[in-house]
């Protein structure tokens, strides 16, 4: 709990405030596990875009079929990536409560766990920043992102905070992998 208290104020979360009169606050509890009914998780509550299972197994035949090497990447603390546009409040989290302020609320300034707003807020964040950086968007799957110099393809598909990519050409993977860690912190799983 210390070290997510921490990445919240090393991240610029939030922002301890007095509640302004006529506002809601959401309360906070800690998590640790994910929770999830007894058939399957509802990943149509994220409300972003979430690739479907054959989208990776599309992605993971072309790969072989292409010979290249798949890798993955996990984003940690992805959804603290995302700016929120909306005015959110929320509790201070049990067992961090400032005792200098014990009935202020913090403001929230990017998106946290468990928030609507948080899968959306990180997809949009990251669509723009490959965006932004000489990837194309998938026009049939939104999670697929690449990039094409003559005959070698990088591709790039993003299932929530986890990122599979691979390339005909492996220095294009050394290539994002760097592009990704200079904006975010990332763990590559292999």
């Amino acid at each position: 709990m210390k070290e997510e208290h921490l990445q919240f104020e090393r991240n610029e979360v939030w922002t301890l405030v007095p509640l302004s009169k006529g506002k809601t606050v959401i309360g906070t509890k800690w998590v640790f596990r994910n929770k999830m009914d007894e058939d399957v998780i509802d990943y149509e509550e994220t409300f972003a875009p979430v690739a479907r299972l054959e989208a990776i197994r599309i992605f993971l035949a072309f790969a072989a079929h292409r010979g290249f090497k798949v890798f993955q990447m996990d984003v940690k603390s992805a959804f603290m990536n995302g700016q929120i546009q909306e005015e959110v409040y929320v509790q201070q989290p049990p067992g961090f409560e400032s005792s200098k302020y014990p009935n202020h609320v913090y403001f929230l300034d990017k998106a946290l766990y468990g928030l609507k707003q948080a899968p959306r807020a990180w997809y949009d964040k990251l669509s723009n920043f490959l965006l932004a950086n000489g990837f194309e968007r998938g026009t049939t799957d939104t999670t697929l992102f690449y990039k094409k110099r003559k005959c070698e393809i990088l591709l790039v598909q993003i299932y929530v905070d986890d990122i599979i990519f691979g390339s005909t050409n492996e220095s294009y993977c050394k290539k994002f992998e760097s592009l990704t860690k200079s904006e975010f912190e990332m763990s590559m799983m292999g």
